[in-house]
């Protein structure tokens, strides 16, 4: 068995081939990231002699073409996060950094991590993510937006109290551009009126995307949105940024991917564990705030964070339990989704303007 590490970049790739049993460096190839050097690549490590597996640091916006290529010829792809990559470097008996050097280290880790998840083609999953991803981008750019106009604002003496939050809303921002046409004339009103102009645009996208997200959630995954605390946005974002739950091997190995497992910490006599600082942060902010909303308005969730206080633990320790309870509920709440899926239940459409229908 030969693993070919590879380390993606925007104009090529750099892949290096290690014997699977001895670590041994058999061959290294730098390719362009194109069909041609995609195609080179592949006849070279099929021309090693083995059965090759390839492991590529997992830089999707780099990567994702030579994924699916490999994908798409019956290869076995794996993905090695960048952090590994690095401690593998870091812990090399050599100093260093080179592509090769990075390739290399990708090998390496795949070889002492064999659990690793498996790259898959994208599906819907990936449409979801494009989604979330592009209406995230709208936002922040209307807080920075609204960041400049408030000052502005601030700068002309605006006869409008204006309270946190408020130029979020279509009404509050109609409020202020009459308020800025009732000044004088001057270049920073005409500023701020296309401030405020291009923040209703920007919130009227926003909330497009927003029903568009909600209406492809109720048929791709409405179990999520029944978790308390789950909304439409998080299933979204769920669903977008794990990418297949099947792919993970247990509920616990998921849980080690969003950072909700505790690390074991345990010295001697003395056994403990501590906050995992690892994993997908992102995902980890999403259950934080259902866990975060159950325990405000969720019985069940409220009774259980009580338990635990009374067994010693302090609330962010509780809380911490809750968020493992809740990464167990919605790992079988995905994994069940996408098996009625793959048995033809269910359908999303994802061309422009489609609605997302069930047959």
């Amino acid at each position: 068995m030969i693993v070919v590490g590879i380390d993606p970049h925007m104009k090529t790739h750099t892949a290096v081939a290690l014997d699977g049993a001895t670590g041994v460096v058999l061959g290294e190839r730098t390719v362009t990231c194109d069909g041609a050097g995609h195609e080179e690549l592949l006849s070279w490590a099929r021309g090693l002699g083995q059965e090759c597996c390839f492991a590529i640091e997992d830089c999707r916006h780099v990567s994702g073409r030579l994924e699916r290529y490999l994908l798409g010829r019956g290869e076995r792809v794996l993905r090695v996060p960048p952090k590994m990559m690095a401690g593998v470097r870091a812990s090399a008996r050599s100093y260093g950094k080179s592509d090769p050097i990075d390739a290399a280290c990708v090998a390496r880790a795949a070889l002492r991590e064999p659990d690793l998840p498996h790259a898959a083609l994208a599906g819907p999953e990936h449409d979801v993510r494009l989604l979330v991803d592009h209406r995230d981008d709208l936002v922040e750019e209307r807080r920075r937006i609204i960041k400049r106009l408030r000052w502005n604002c601030h700068d002309l003496e605006v006869a409008l109290d204006l309270p946190p939050r408020v130029l979020t809303r279509t009404v509050w921002l109609v409020r202020l551009a009459d308020a800025l046409r009732s000044l004088p004339e001057s270049t920073r009103r005409r500023i701020a009126l296309d401030q405020t102009a291009r923040c209703v645009l920007l919130t009227q996208e926003i909330r497009s995307l927003e029903r568009e997200i909600r209406a492809y959630m109720r048929v791709l995954a409405p179990e999520l949105m029944e978790v308390p605390g789950c909304s439409a946005l998080s299933a979204a974002q769920l669903i977008g940024q794990v990418a297949g739950a099947s792919r993970f091997r247990s509920e616990a190995a998921f849980a080690m991917h969003v950072g909700t497992a505790p690390l074991p910490v345990s010295s001697g006599k003395c056994e403990r564990h501590r906050l995992n600082r690892t994993g997908n942060r992102h995902l980890n902010s999403v259950i934080h705030v259902i866990a975060v909303t159950q325990v405000r308005m969720h019985p069940p969730a409220i009774a259980f964070v009580e338990r635990k206080r009374a067994e010693g633990m302090s609330t962010r320790e509780a809380l911490r339990c809750l968020k493992r309870h809740i990464t167990r509920t919605l790992y079988k709440t995905m994994v069940r989704a996408e098996r009625v899926r793959a048995d033809g239940v269910v359908h999303v459409d994802f061309a422009p303007g489609a609605v997302a229908v069930a047959v």
